[in-house]
């Protein structure tokens, strides 16, 4: 299958560029000209790679970055930017951009680049295909060994209201024959809710104790924004799974859903 990679950037003139390089290669090119409309794609479709402009009107490549992590956390970033300056990489950097490089840039070095970012995405997938493996292989011992209990706790499988299923190690929820995999970003966010049952958790608090960074407050709802919709989304195909997360307006939001007896 080939390679999903979304081009974001106000200037109409690159990314139709850009998208045209990436064509001949044989990619699959989405395109946005602003960052809301590059994290509803990221939302909607599995984006292997993004070449993302950093200096936007309106929202910021860096914000949208953060917003990446918790949306698409295995989507390679590289990020595009006019000015290259050791500032805005580095800014770019520590919020998990795969690489930066500056307009204008010849087809050879972009081609060269996304194909770096590819092959490093593929080596992490590999790998965590291989734990998780390692994990079953693991299971299946202990349980022929009679160890069953010991493979629960590892588990750590959490009853939910009307008889719904948590397995925080698999990031899987289910109920019957429903099931609902869960990205890493969103099976941690769903344990921090179900280990602070009933608390409310502020935006601030939710951000840390998911990617274990601070961020402003009045920048950590945005951030959370569209993960909590992501995982609403999973959490109501259960019944009553869409009221489970309650907003606290000018707070957080609050795991409400009832405890099963």
């Amino acid at each position: 299958m080939n390679a999903k990679i979304l081009v974001v950037d106000d200037d109409e003139v690159t990314v139709k560029t850009i998208a045209e390089i990436l064509l001949t290669e044989g990619y699959s090119v989405f395109e946005a000209d602003n960052g809301a409309d590059a994290l509803n794609i990221l939302e909607q479709d599995d984006i292997d790679l993004m070449l993302l402009d950093i200096m936007m009107p309106g929202m910021s490549g860096i914000e949208v970055l953060r917003d990446v992590e918790f949306i698409s956390p295995e989507t390679k970033v590289i990020m595009l930017t006019g000015n290259a300056s050791l500032e805005t990489a580095v800014s770019a950097l520590r919020h998990s951009a795969y690489d930066y490089i500056s307009k204008p840039q010849g087809a050879q070095e972009i081609l060269s680049r996304v194909a770096n970012g590819l092959a490093r995405r593929d080596e992490e997938k590999h790998k965590r295909i291989l734990i998780s493996q390692i994990e079953d292989s693991i299971e299946q011992l202990k349980k022929a060994e009679g160890m069953t209990e010991t493979v629960k706790h590892k588990r750590k499988v959490v009853p939910m209201p009307d008889g719904v299923m948590l397995d925080l190690a698999r990031r899987e929820i289910w109920r019957g024959n429903n099931k609902e995999r869960l990205t890493p970003t969103e099976g941690k966010l769903l344990e921090v809710f179900v280990t602070s049952w009933g608390r409310v958790l502020s935006h601030g608090e939710l951000v840390f104790l998911v990617q274990g960074y601070e961020v402003a407050e009045w920048e950590a709802p945005e951030v959370l924004r569209p993960l909590i919709s992501r995982l609403r989304r999973k959490l109501a195909t259960f019944p009553d799974g869409e009221k489970w997360i309650a907003s606290v307006r000018g707070t957080g939001y609050i795991f409400d859903a009832d405890r099963p007896v």
